[in-house]
């Protein structure tokens, strides 16, 4: 008996190890710029995705042809994001460039996006012309807001919008309990969670953080963050963790952090 209860134990081990592996990923926060592009090939990127078992990915780049190389690539895999950046050093001075505006209309005319982003900005630089006419050719073209932000500055989009879409990058970095304010307050605003480790340590879940994803189950999405070209070489490791601490939630709500959201919310027609 004691033989065939350890038998059996091994195999539902082995079944939970199985399935924690095959649990699909849809990443919703990775870049690809030129800086990235002779370091990691395309065809090197899909490689990896496969590898890491990201069967999509939402992907931004400065500047947009590097996104548009990945889809060419693997086009049912890269879910493509348009940024306002066309290199680095725009990051703190895009919102300010009167350029900025024509080259996103320009570019949502050619091709498909499934979001605007991943964009940088802050407080009452949210109601900047810039930034104000993001929010209208997001509306104008049923797109995401995908926002790396203070919370201020993410009121500020639903001030401009009452029906945007707004993907909060990072979770703004902020505490679990105020991520559960602003998700009760907005019910069209999601988070990803790139880079915020806070909320699992030895594949556990904080505690903060369960209650935030029993309470918003379909408002998380993971995300790697690959803003260097060094952090592609760290994608399947990332899977990996990620997939180590999903395991301690309710089956369902880690499916739907891994990979249903990010399906049902940007994973349309492509």
């Amino acid at each position: 008996m004691r033989i065939l209860f350890v038998c059996l134990s091994l195999i539902v081990a082995t079944g939970v190890a199985r399935a924690d592996q095959e649990l699909p990923i849809f990443d919703a926060h990775m870049h690809y710029s030129h800086d990235a592009w002779t370091v990691v090939p395309p065809k090197d990127v899909v490689e990896i995705l496969k590898k890491a078992g990201v069967k999509r990915a939402m992907v931004s780049s400065s500047n947009n042809e590097g996104t548009k190389m990945l889809q060419d690539a693997a086009p049912g895999m890269i879910v493509p994001e348009l940024r306002p950046y066309r290199s680095r050093g725009e990051l703190s001075t895009w919102a300010k460039d009167p350029t900025v505006l024509p080259f996103l209309e320009d570019l949502l005319a050619k091709r498909k996006y499934f979001a605007i982003g991943e964009f940088h900005i802050y407080g009452a630089d949210a109601d900047l012309p810039n930034m104000r006419g993001v929010v209208q050719l997001a509306k104008k073209h049923g797109l995401f807001l995908h926002s790396h932000s203070d919370a201020e500055a993410v009121a500020r989009h639903f001030q401009q919008d009452p029906n945007a879409r707004v993907l909060w990058a990072h979770s703004g970095f902020e505490r679990p309990e105020k991520v559960r304010e602003m998700l009760r307050k907005y019910p069209a605003l999601y988070c990803d969670l790139a880079f915020l480790t806070a909320h699992a340590s030895n594949g556990k879940v904080a505690p903060a953080w369960r209650e935030a994803f029993l309470e918003f189950p379909d408002r998380f999405v993971v995300g790697t963050d690959t803003f260097t070209p060094e952090r592609w070489h760290y994608v399947v490791e990332h899977a990996r963790w990620s997939r180590q601490w999903l395991a301690d939630l309710p089956p369902d709500v880690a499916r739907k952090i891994a990979y249903e959201n990010g399906e049902r919310l940007f994973g349309g027609s492509r």
